[in-house]
């Protein structure tokens, strides 16, 4: 056994934060209001139970993203000076697969179970359609499929709009079942059908995690809530950490109200509240404040800095979203020749993405880089779901969408009527398309052509002999580098780009970079489970978070206010403040109460900024191909006025001060031509 390590924290941490981190025992909710060091405070606190003495694996520390997830593992491994191998930091949902993985057979699934992402959702929701011969046309699947997890959930039930769906909706369900497939509604859900219909399964978890944290708990699900409870309602060493004020997705479940629920279901609670502040000025906190203190379902808190002052909130009014895109990036330009500030500390929110297209051609006429969040994921390109899918077919032979997804690809002759028949046969046989293929392959009465059942023979013999490959869990990289050459896929993206080999070798060096990936995962000496499964549900995990980022140093940081939460910035613009895009008229119309939600949102955005913030909004703004009046958020004028100061376009620029700066620019440019 390690011994225990003494963990000096106090000259770190203020008198709550050090409060936090003693209270071990017990349930316990940490208010933790914008930038008062909530990170720190978590880390050290599961350091310093690990230096009482608490065992590794009795500490479950829960999260809501991966890469959250990963930092806090790394920044506690940090502080503690070891590996803690038996650790448990986990996202809700990759915790739920980890109880999946050992006892999703009490519930009658197979334990090597597929983990649908969106898309591979709407590709069996138009397979199952087309089954049951039910009309798509004028149907978005997306909202589709949003309105059946939230049905799943309990979120809500079948109304007028819906109801016509429920059919689709049961057949739907009843393939995911045939296919052995999850979603990741049934990440949380399944989970706690076990916990609470297998009482022997429940009291092993929790004699297991003794110790249990949860981040941002203001984000949880009234279902994530019910796991949690499920979980430490017996032990009650369940630590909460969270800002009822920061709580702005209710439009995918989250209850900020679990915080009031947390305080019901555990009356002996220790409350303890971060209230300082260690990233904002004084002028961008009293501005929050003065802001979110218009809310009435809150926990009352004032957030305090030590430093006093500040420059003022610039408020400006431009004539339309040209004027604003110029104004923006004027001060960027001079904020990068006055105060040599980095683009990359630079961040523009917006309430939603189409604000986004003016702001762009800004940046573009006036060559300031940008990066703009939540682009297409590394994961989600064409090339790597094609590999992707031959492993999934790999590992789960029952799943017909992976097959219907790279049985052409490339292409092996399987034509519709050939497809028609193999799945004419699944649904007699009630049997998965693969092994449908298998039968149609050998039956000697087949309707099938001998060339199309020797074409099928063959494809059938290519994944049984990579399956048993790749399962033994030794050389996947290898093996893939063999698939990717047996089947040719260099000649398939030649053939689909024939008019540009660029696009070609591009998305050829994709896979490569994907089969280092899987190398890396391989020979990762802290990576205790290497197999095949375990690879696939982590890329799953990650496609939802959508954490493939592209490098962002010295780019502007473009994006929503919703992609912000969790971050910050020297410098924050806010664009768009105006009466129907801040508060948004559609959440509102939706929901009167919503009203709070929104002026929380705006809240979020303000407390982004360290040292400056600037809010932009527009006197008339082009909708479609429509010019609008606009009218100023009121939310405005919920910030006491003496912090704010009007802005005008008229900075001017010293001639030494601009010749250094394209002087500086010249000499990079020369940089890059070397």
């Amino acid at each position: 056994m390690v011994a225990a390590v003494r963990l000096n924290y106090q000259d770190e941490l203020n008198p709550e934060q050090c409060r936090a981190v003693e209270t071990i025992n017990g349930p316990v909710l940490i208010v933790a209001g914008a930038g008062s060091g909530k990170t720190r405070v978590i880390t050290y606190r599961i350091s310093n139970m690990l230096a009482a003495g608490v065992p590794q694996s009795a500490i479950l520390a829960l999260t809501f993203t991966n890469k959250a997830a990963r930092e806090m593992a790394l920044r506690v491994r940090e502080l503690v000076g070891r590996k803690l191998p038996s650790l448990v930091v986990s996202t809700f949902h990759a915790f739920g697969v980890r109880i999946l993985r050992e006892q999703i057979h009490r519930l009658g699934y197979r334990d090597n179970f597929s983990i649908y992402d969106t898309h591979d959702q709407m590709s069996l929701l138009r397979e199952t359609a087309r089954e049951i011969k039910f009309s798509l046309d004028n149907v978005d699947l997306y909202t589709t499929l949003t309105a059946f997890s939230r049905i799943k959930s309990g979120f809500t039930d079948w109304d007028d709009q819906t109801l016509p769906y429920q059919t689709l909706y049961n057949e739907y369900l009843s393939h995911m079942r045939l296919y052995n497939a999850l979603d990741f509604d049934d990440l949380i859900q399944l989970p706690i059908r076990i916990l609470s219909q297998f009482p022997e399964a429940a009291q092993e978890y929790r004699r297991r995690f003794r110790y249990i944290l949860v981040d941002e708990f203001q984000d949880t699900s009234r279902q994530q809530y019910r796991f949690l409870h499920l979980l430490g309602a017996e032990h009650q060493n369940v630590c909460v950490v969270g800002d009822d004020d920061q709580s702005i997705y209710s439009w995918r479940g989250a209850d900020y109200q679990n915080l009031m629920q947390f305080e019901a279901d555990y009356p002996g609670l220790q409350e303890i509240k971060l209230e300082r502040n260690y990233r904002s000025s004084d002028t961008i906190l009293a501005a929050a404040n003065g802001v979110i203190a218009h809310n009435t379902n809150r926990k009352g808190k004032n957030l305090w800095t030590g430093s006093n002052g500040g420059s003022p909130i610039e408020l400006y009014h431009p004539e339309d979203e040209r004027a604003e895109a110029g104004f923006i990036c004027d001060r960027i330009k001079t904020l990068a020749i006055k105060e040599k500030l980095k683009y990359h500390d630079i961040g523009i929110l917006i309430r939603t993405n189409n604000l986004a297209r003016a702001l762009e051609e800004g940046f573009l006429a006036e060559k300031i880089p940008y990066r703009m969040s939540g682009g297409e994921s590394f994961f989600q390109r064409r090339e790597i779901k094609d590999l992707i899918s031959y492993m999934r077919l790999c590992a789960n032979p029952d799943d017909d969408i992976s097959l219907l997804r790279v049985m052409n690809t490339p292409r092996r002759g399987v034509g519709r009527k050939t497809l028609e028949v193999l799945q004419e046969l699944a649904r007699v046989q009630s049997i998965p398309l693969f092994s449908a293929m298998h039968a149609a392959a050998a039956a000697e009465d087949s309707p099938l052509s001998q060339r199309v059942r020797s074409d099928l023979a063959e494809f059938i013999k290519l994944i049984d002999g990579y399956r048993t490959r790749l399962l033994s869990g030794r050389r996947m990289a290898e093996t893939l580098t063999a698939l990717i050459a047996e089947i040719d896929y260099w000649a398939h993206l030649v053939s689909e780009h024939q008019r540009n080999d660029k696009v070609a070798k591009w998305r050829f060096r994709n896979i490569e970079l994907f089969i280092d990936m899987v190398r890396a995962y391989e020979t990762d000496p802290d990576n205790l489970d290497r197999g095949l499964f375990q690879f696939l549900n982590r890329i799953t995990l990650q496609l939802r978070d959508d954490i493939e980022q592209d490098d962002d140093t010295g780019k502007v940081n473009l994006m929503t206010i919703h992609a912000a939460k969790g971050l910050e910035h020297e410098v924050v613009f806010v664009a768009g403040v105006e009466d129907g895009i801040i508060p948004h008229a559609r959440a509102i119309e939706e929901n009167e109460a919503n009203i709070e939600e929104e002026r929380r949102l705006f809240y979020v955005a303000i407390t982004r900024a360290r040292r400056k913030l600037y809010l932009t909004s527009c006197k008339r703004r082009k909708v479609m191909r429509e010019v609008i009046e606009c009218a100023p958020s009121p939310f405005l004028e919920e910030i006491p006025a003496e912090l704010v100061q009007l802005s005008e376009i008229d900075v001017t620029v010293e001639q030494s001060e601009a010749a250094d700066y394209f002087a500086l620019m010249k000499a990079k440019f020369a940089r890059s031509a070397t």
